[in-house]
């Protein structure tokens, strides 16, 4: 499915080469059989610190609520955990379920953060509910809450409120605080075309969550940079991809490792949620043919292998996507092999320390 318009930046005519590649964690801190929500969260901030000394530039992580599988209800509370402990990471939501909320409170939040680590707070926002639609509507429970057709007018009291001005002249005396010489990087979440089109009319960074729909990944991107409209702070387009990927010492043991995540989406599908199955359980689960129909769909959309087999669709998905950092999602049954897939991956792709900015304020 192709977009209309063109990027002339992206000279799809011309021979293409892969970009050199930059690395970022997306953590829904997955709850593991046998483990509670308290372990998934003190995990995330293990793993986040393992990312900073590995060379990942972000960490993001993402807002679910009333799971059984996903622990992390308000990123705003964890980021600075995550901050705390970490020294060269930026750290941000991946992203904030703006729907559910006030624009200015959000803008609050993120300005605090700021403040406390100044140039490493990404605020990623979309407009997926991350629950149920009975949770959904409990979330924005009052006279004032909104649907989810006004998320554009509430992307642009954000930015309004983050300084950027307002339409609505009255608004413009209305700051989030507390105010500093830096701001938080707004970047716009998504998985259609619909999301690509109001991350170019704002002008801001665009992330695409391929893992959620990969066919949509190359119109969506290109509809982002025909339509982008330069901001102040973005003249150029900004766009990253999230991925899933699960990285092992050999092909088998990484399609091993995914075993646990293939069926608990499984069981999810079919109105049994909980938490990620062991390996031992996945294992011996007998999938049937539809599970195996299943199971070969979310196969074909990860980048599950050996750290070279990874790095080699790694780079040839960013360079037909033409960007330049990706985001990854990695669930296993054990902290210990996530951590490690971590690891090998940035060294498949050559990530060090060094190729993060250095200058960035230590928490």
């Amino acid at each position: 499915m192709a977009a209309s318009g063109t990027d002339s930046s992206r000279k799809p005519d011309a021979p293409q080469s892969p970009p050199a590649l930059t690395l970022s964690v997306l953590d829904q801190c997955p709850i593991r059989a046998g483990a509670t929500a308290a372990d998934a969260v003190l995990e995330a901030v293990k793993l986040a610190q393992a990312a900073d000394r590995l060379g990942y530039r972000r960490y993001w992580l993402a807002e679910h609520h009333n799971s059984e599988s996903l622990a992390c209800a308000a990123p705003e509370a964890l980021i600075g955990q995550v901050a705390a402990a970490t020294k060269r990471m930026r750290v941000g939501s991946g992203g904030v379920m703006l729907s559910h909320y006030s624009a200015l409170k959000v803008a609050e939040v993120f300005r605090m953060l700021e403040t406390l680590y100044p140039g490493r707070i990404d605020l990623g926002v979309g407009r997926a509910p991350g629950s149920d639609r009975l949770t959904a509507r409990v979330l924005a429970h009052g006279p004032g809450r909104l649907g989810i057709q006004h998320y554009p007018e509430q992307v642009g009291h954000l930015l309004g409120y983050l300084g950027r001005g307002h339409e609505d002249e009255r608004l413009n005396g209305i700051r989030a605080m507390p105010k500093g010489d830096t701001q938080p990087e707004v970047w716009l979440l998504g998985s259609s075309l619909g999301s690509a089109r109001f991350a170019a009319w704002f002008g801001c960074p665009y992330s695409f969550a391929h893992f959620i729909q990969p066919r949509e990944a190359e119109a969506a991107l290109d509809l982002y940079r025909s339509e982008y409209r330069p901001s102040e702070r973005h003249p150029e387009p900004q766009a990253s991809v999230g991925i899933s990927a699960m990285v092992a010492a050999t092909d088998e043991e990484a399609r091993r490792q995914s075993l646990s995540r293939f069926l608990w989406w499984i069981r999810l599908t079919q109105g049994r949620p909980g938490p990620f199955p062991s390996l031992e359980e996945a294992e011996r689960y007998e999938f049937t043919e539809r599970d195996l129909v299943v199971r070969e769909k979310m196969q074909a959309r990860s980048l599950i292998g050996s750290p070279n087999a990874v790095r080699e669709r790694a780079e040839e998905l960013a360079g037909r996507l033409g960007v330049d950092e990706l985001v990854v999602l990695t669930i296993c049954p054990s902290y210990e092999a996530r951590v490690r897939s971590y690891e090998l991956l940035a060294e498949a792709i050559g990530i060090a320390p060094s190729s993060v900015d250095s200058s960035a304020p230590e928490a």
